[in-house]
C-alpha cells in the first residue's frame, strides 16, 4: 500500500492530476499507519504483522 501510494504520488506530480496526488497521498498515509501498528505488535485486520 506504501508503495502504491508513492507510486500515485509520483504519476500524479509528474502529470498533473490532483486526484492521483490525493489518492496517494491517502494510501500513504494509511500505509504507514497500517505498518507502524503491526510492527508495534498490534494485530490489524487479524493479522500479527502487516507487510
Amino acid at each position: 500500500m506504501i508503495i502504491l501510494g508513492v507510486i500515485l504520488l509520483i504519476i500524479g506530480f509528474v502529470v498533473n492530476i490532483p486526484i492521483l496526488w490525493t489518492i496517494g497521498v491517502v494510501l500513504l498515509v494509511i500505509g504507514i499507519i497500517l505498518y507502524a501498528l503491526g510492527a508495534a505488535g498490534h494485530a490489524v485486520g487479524g493479522r500479527r504483522h502487516y507487510y
